[in-house]
């Protein structure tokens, strides 16, 4: 399907500030070691010009812009006016992926109950409409919020996308690749503790599986607690591998595959 081997990081803040002013150069890091693609989640309405800027910067950089749940409190609905206009803009770049980061995070506290709570499924609902209406697929964050998450999808139906940093059940798993989801697994994968991160690693049709790092967030376990870096997939793409018995190069075809077939702009570049 594609001319040669590479790998996807599917959900990397490039953008967030332990890069530094050398993001650029973390990139081509990563892609001297295979990393072809880097999806750069924006996280409010502050960092959509960053993103994308940055991912024009280097060959491989796609973005997707939304608001992040965890910076939904100081977000106004302005603020979502702004993306509207701005996804309707941005359709005709081909490094315009999806609308996210977006989603509900019940894990922080303050955030799942009361107004916040609120604020958090009102800004998602609104932000899946405007994925619907433009027909882009999302970039979820659904950190202890699956079932809500699926309940407004069901009400909102959207063209699939990327559930990220996935740690839910299995039959939620099954969930949203119904409804046209893959699921991101990375560093929170390479730890032995993590016994149902890994069960689902092994137990999901390889269909479903997306790589990713969240850098700087959830290093490997080789790195923890230092940052992360896009430069950790092939080694993250490895302990994929070795949990489910499969070559790395079959690892990073089919989540290769996976992700341009949930991201079709991407997988229309990749094919260019």
């Amino acid at each position: 399907m594609f001319h040669n081997l590479m790998l996807v990081d599917s959900h990397c803040h490039l953008d967030a500030q332990e890069f530094g002013n050398v993001p650029v150069i973390v990139a081509k890091r990563a892609a001297a070691k295979g990393v072809s693609w880097i999806v750069i989640p924006a996280v409010e309405r502050a960092n959509f010009d960053t993103v994308r800027g940055l991912a024009h910067q280097f060959d491989g950089g796609i973005y997707a812009l939304g608001i992040h749940p965890m910076y939904v409190p100081a977000a106004s609905e302005a603020d979502l006016a702004a993306l509207r206009e701005q996804a309707e803009r941005s359709l005709h770049d081909p490094r315009f992926v999806a609308i996210g980061e977006i989603g509900l995070d019940f894990f922080v506290p303050g955030l799942r109950e009361g107004e916040l709570r609120e604020k958090q499924e009102l800004f998602y609902a609104e932000q899946l409409k405007i994925a619907r209406d433009l027909g882009l697929p999302v970039i979820l964050h659904v950190r202890r919020s699956q079932d809500i998450a699926l309940k407004y999808l069901r009400r909102f139906p959207v063209s699939g996308g990327l559930a990220h940093a996935f740690n839910g059940s299995q039959q939620q798993a099954k969930a949203f690749v119904s409804m046209g989801f893959a699921l991101g697994f990375g560093g929170a994968m390479t730890f032995t503790r993590a016994l149902q991160i890994r069960r689902l690693a092994v137990e999901l049709p390889s269909s479903a599986l997306v790589l990713e790092t969240d850098a700087p967030d959830i290093s490997p376990s080789w790195l923890h607690p230092l940052s992360n870096s896009p430069e950790q997939l092939p080694d993250i793409a490895a302990v994929l591998a070795e949990l489910r018995g499969q070559p790395v190069a079959e690892i990073a075809r089919q989540t290769t595959e996976n992700v341009a077939r949930v991201l079709p702009r991407l997988g229309s570049l990749m094919m260019a």
